[in-house]
């Protein structure tokens, strides 16, 4: 039996997400972010071709690092404007029975307890379908606007991103008991008392006294994605994720990425496939090759190169603009992604990266690779991806939106699915339940499921 490629759309609410420039192309419709049905028909899309979720990316902050400025980002709309991932979600879950959403939020701008109720609020709404993106983000513009003098260092951060955690755990799985709720019309008693419990943290970053404001949600604990993929970043996910997601530009860098995850995850007390990885692509699908290599070479005529080092930029924390375009990049330390520092620099010994390589392979798909070629072809990458690699599945970005979904909807899912290497049917109940089929809760030895009430006795 084939192993089983899962598949993520991975998308933004903003006009340029990871191919700079791309919204001038005369077929995108990005320019649309702004307009509900653009999304609603997107959830539609996705669900029609059984896609596991749509991951939405999020930052809270502009790219200024590029030239020492925000202008290139503005220019070029490089993930600005940008409007929040959590509204968007309630609509789309509307118009879909299945599709789960992965929704990104910074765990270094907001206090713990009303984010909680957010999360709680959109797994009732989604009838189970929520998960979270935990980020410590990496902007130092949405520090300094958030009234921090700077952001914490990257090691601190995840250190406030731990406690953190535990406050949320805390909320969502130690608050309410499972019978609390009674809604019993004959007494007049809705919640009893004595089964709802204030969480008495203290802390060294959050004091939180109180119970949760929401009774227990579908999932409880929302389905957990995490990026990092440094040392610090790969501890912090084998403890708390159960999704991974990695933007590795080749099999070499994604095989050790992956192996480390793993190891990282048995260190933890957890088993190897307890985390599902699913690596960035973008994937250009046509009926035919020729037809997908000429749409490939159609999209790089609107591909901005400034653009795209203006994104990695604010990824590495390296202004690009002050390097000559055949200066190869060389590792520097930065409290920015350290990953993607790294994988552009030693993840692969036998590679070496100058600027203009960096700003013409970001300019289409971003940090992570782009595969070209009928769904015959895409599909035997994939497979050679999967095999090689030991990678679960993949986050899909788009090009021109909506017809880079469409034609993964269209021509990849049905080629894959022939191959019996992707689902025909959605899993029943939660969107934790559709990705692992077991249950809806977390499970032992999650750190959330050893705070539950009675977990230990």
């Amino acid at each position: 039996m084939p192993k089983q490629i899962r598949l993520n759309a991975f998308a933004m609410n903003t006009v340029g997400h990871l191919s700079p420039g791309l919204w001038r192309h005369p077929r995108d419709q990005a320019t649309r972010y702004t307009d509900i049905h653009y999304w609603t028909e997107l959830a539609r899309t996705l669900e029609r071709g059984k896609i596991d979720g749509l991951f939405i990316a999020d930052v809270l902050g502009a790219y200024d690092v590029y030239g020492g400025n925000a202008d290139e980002a503005l220019r070029t709309a490089a993930q600005v404007p940008v409007n929040d991932p959590l509204q968007l979600v309630p609509a789309m879950a509307a118009v879909t029975e299945h599709l789960g959403f992965g929704v990104t939020a910074s765990v270094s701008f907001e206090q713990p307890y009303p984010f909680a109720r957010r999360m709680s609020t959109l797994d009732h709404l989604t009838r189970g379908r929520a998960g979270w993106n935990i980020v410590t983000s990496y902007l130092s513009s949405g520090a300094r606007n958030l009234g921090q003098r700077e952001q914490l260092s990257h090691d601190q951060r995840y250190a406030l991103a731990e406690e953190y955690l535990q406050v949320c755990y805390k909320l969502w799985e130690a608050s309410w008991e499972d019978d609390a709720v009674r809604a019993d019309r004959a007494s007049g008693v809705y919640a009893d008392p004595a089964k709802v419990h204030g969480i008495g943290h203290q802390g060294e970053f959050f004091q939180v006294p109180g119970f949760h404001l929401c009774e227990p949600s579908p999932q409880r604990t929302p389905v957990l994605y995490q990026a990092g993929a440094s040392t610090r970043g790969r501890a912090f996910a084998a403890a708390n994720a159960e999704c991974v997601f990695v933007a590795a530009p080749s099999k070499t860098v994604l095989k050790n990425q992956v192996a480390q995850v793993r190891a990282a995850a048995v260190a933890a007390g957890r088993a190897p496939g307890d985390i599902l990885v699913l690596e960035q692509l973008t994937v250009i699908v046509a009926p035919t090759d020729e037809q997908a290599l000429a749409r490939l070479r159609e999209y790089r005529e609107y591909a901005s190169a400034s653009g795209a080092l203006t994104l990695m930029s604010g990824w590495t924390g390296i202004d690009f603009a002050q390097y000559q375009s055949d200066q190869v990049l060389r590792e520097v330390q930065s409290d920015a992604i350290q990953s993607a520092v790294e994988a552009f620099t030693r993840a692969d010994p036998s590679r070496t990266w100058t600027t203009a390589e960096i700003a013409d392979y970001c300019a289409i798909g971003g940090d992570g690779p782009v595969l070209v070629g009928s769904a015959q072809t895409v599909a035997d990458l994939l497979q050679e991806w999967v095999q090689e690699t030991d990678v679960d599945g993949f986050n899909l970005a788009s090009v021109v939106a909506p017809e880079t979904f469409e034609a993964v909807v269209d021509l990849l899912v049905p080629e894959l699915q022939a191959r019996g290497l992707f689902k025909r049917d959605y899993a029943p109940g939660t969107l934790r339940n559709k990705l692992f089929g077991a249950g809806d809760r977390l499970g032992a030895p999650h750190p959330a499921a050893a705070l539950r009430r009675g977990a230990g006795q």
